[in-house]
C-alpha cells in the first residue's frame, strides 16, 4: 500500500503541513519536531508522489557517489572521474547546470549503503552512482532493489560502476561491470604458462561479488590445466585473520587443493601480509601467490621478503586492478588492468544523461593482463 503524507503526519503526531515544511525545508520547524517527522519518514519509507518527486529530481543540483573506501585508489579514481563529468556541465544552477557531486563513504557497511541511499532519496538527488562490488546477502539485495526502485520512480538516475547488475531490479539505468572473471583467469593462465603449479590465492571478503568473480576466474584456469581438485563454488577458504590451525598439513601434491590454498580477508595490505604467511605455513613449497588486488599484493610481497624469499626468483606475485603504484613497486607488479578512470567518467556521463545507456542497460568492461617483473618461471 502506498504511504501518504497523511500517514507520516499521523505517525509523527503533527499536521500534514508540518511534514511538508520539514521535507521541503522552506519553513522553520523545531528541531525535535523535525527529528520526529524524519524518523516517521524512515520508518514508513515514505517518498513524494511520483510527478512531484520526478520534477524535484529533474531540477536537483545533487548527485551521490557511493564508495566503499575513499582512501582506496580503486574507489577514489572512479569517484574522481565521475565527479569531473558530473560537475562539468555548462551553465550554472538548476535544471541541467552545474551539479554538486557528494561522495558517500560506506566503509563497506551494507547498513550505511542503505542509509546514504535514503538520505539521497530524501534530498531528491538527480542521480546516484554506486561503485565497486556488491554484498551477496539475500536480505540486503532485496532491500537495495526496493530502495533503488523508489529512487528511480522519483526520477533519480541510478548507475552502477564496477558492480554487476542487481538481480530482479529494473530500476537501474546502466550497469558497468568489470570482467573480473576473465581478467583473473588470464592472470592465472599466465602463471601456469610460466610453469607454476603450486599457486596460493589471497582472496577478498567472502560476501563480495568482486571476490567471488575473481576467485572463480582463478579456479577456472586451474581446473582447465588439471590443477583443481574439488574447486568448489568460490566461497571456500579460511579468513586471513584467525585461520584455523591444522587447515592443511603442507602435503599437497601436483594437484592443488584449492580450498587449502585460498585464504580470505579484507582488501588491504595487512590481509595480504597475514594471508601469505598462512599460505606458506600450509604449503612451504609455493611458487606463486595471486592477490585479490594490488594493495593486498603489496602485503604479500612484504611477507615474502620478511621470510627471506626473493620476488620473482623464489616466488612470483601477481595483483589485480593496476593501481597507480603497481608499476613503481619493486619489482614492478604483474597485475590485471581495469580502466577505472574511463569507467568512472562513463558512469558520470550516464548519470547526467550525456551518454545513452548501453544496450539492455548492461556493459561489460574488459580487463587487460599487464605482465611485469614480479612474475617469472618457478625458481625453486
Amino acid at each position: 500500500m502506498t504511504v501518504t503524507l497523511a500517514d507520516v503526519a499521523a505517525r509523527a503526531r503533527v499536521s500534514p503541513a508540518t511534514v511538508s515544511r520539514v521535507l521541503n525545508g522552506n519553513y522553520p520547524v523545531a528541531t525535535s519536531t523535525r527529528e520526529r517527522v524524519l524518523r516517521a519518514v524512515d520508518e514508513l519509507d515514505y517518498v513524494l508522489n511520483g510527478p512531484a518527486s520526478s520534477l524535484a529530481a529533474a531540477t536537483s543540483d545533487l548527485v551521490g557517489i557511493l564508495v566503499n573506501d575513499i582512501a582506496d585508489p580503486f574507489f577514489g579514481i572512479m569517484a574522481g572521474a565521475a565527479q569531473t563529468e558530473i560537475g562539468g556541465q555548462e551553465g550554472s544552477g538548476r535544471a541541467g547546470g552545474e551539479k554538486l557531486a557528494v561522495v558517500c563513504n560506506t566503509g563497506g557497511s551494507p547498513e550505511r549503503e542503505l542509509t546514504y541511499l535514503t538520505l539521497l532519496q530524501r534530498q531528491r538527488a538527480a542521480a546516484v552512482v554506486l561503485t565497486g562490488g556488491a554484498i551477496e546477502d539475500p536480505e540486503h539485495i532485496a532491500a537495495m532493489s526496493t530502495k533503488l526502485t523508489k529512487l528511480a520512480d522519483a526520477g533519480t538516475r541510478v548507475v552502477l560502476c564496477g558492480r554487476p547488475p542487481l538481480p530482479g531490479s529494473d530500476a537501474i539505468l546502466a550497469s558497468l561491470a568489470f570482467d573480473n572473471r576473465g581478467g583473473a583467469r588470464r592472470l592465472t593462465e599466465h602463471l601456469i604458462s610460466l610453469g607454476h603449479r603450486r599457486i596460493g590465492y589471497v582472496a577478498g571478503p567472502v560476501e563480495r561479488t568482486t571476490t567471488r568473480h575473481r576467485l572463480e576466474g582463478h579456479r577456472a584456469a586451474m581446473a582447465a590445466a588439471g590443477l583443481a581438485r574439488g574447486a568448489g563454488d568460490g566461497s571456500a577458504g579460511e579468513s586471513a585473520h584467525g585461520a584455523a590451525d591444522g587447515a592443511g598439513d603442507g602435503s599437497a601434491s601436483g594437484d592443488a587443493d584449492q580450498d587449502r590454498l585460498t585464504v580470505h580477508g579484507p582488501y588491504d595490505r595487512r590481509s595480504g601480509y597475514e594471508a601469505t604467511l598462512e599460505l606458506l605455513r600450509r604449503e612451504p613449497s609455493l611458487t606463486a601467490v595471486v592477490a585479490a588486488n594490488d594493495t593486498v599484493a603489496l602485503g604479500a610481497c612484504a611477507a615474502l621478503r620478511d621470510q627471506g624469499l626473493r620476488i620473482p626468483d623464489d616466488i612470483s606475485v601477481a595483483g589485480f586492478d593496476d593501481l597507480p603504484f603497481s608499476i613503481d613497486a619493486v619489482p614492478a607488479l604483474t597485475t590485471v588492468r581495469l580502466p577505472l578512470f574511463e569507467a568512472g567518467a562513463r558512469a558520470g556521463r550516464l548519470a547526467m544523461g550525456k551518454e545513452a545507456p548501453p544496450p539492455g542497460g548492461i556493459a561489460t568492461i574488459a580487463a587487460e593482463l599487464m605482465v611485469r617483473d614480479s612474475t617469472a618461471a618457478p625458481g625453486r
